[in-house]
């Protein structure tokens, strides 16, 4: 095992309990507002480690993958944010 897959591999485990600590922040959230951030925060990490793992085992096409994920993601957000401050559901 080279230097740089040691590397990598220990990126990936320390992304994986950054999600599990997200997570648990997300569970524990006090306002919906802290909520949606930890999802959004879930949602950037997936696209870190989609990425590293893409380069750990050489397949760059995962990386348009994590590019799709990102947008997906970030425009999740938007809406789910707007929906929100508009009051919900419109009558």
């Amino acid at each position: 095992m080279t230097t740089m897959n040691l590397f990598l591999l220990i990126t990936l485990l320390v992304l994986v309990l950054a999600m599990i600590l997200s997570f648990i922040r997300l569970l524990q959230g006090k306002t919906l507002w802290d909520r949606i951030l930890m999802l959004n925060l879930m949602s950037a990490k997936v696209v870190l480690f989609i990425a590293v793992y893409a380069i750990y085992v050489d397949r760059l096409v995962l990386l348009d993958i994590a590019i799709s994920y990102g947008i997906i993601g970030f425009l999740t957000m938007t809406l789910l944010s707007k929906f929100i401050m508009a009051g919900g559901r419109e009558k």
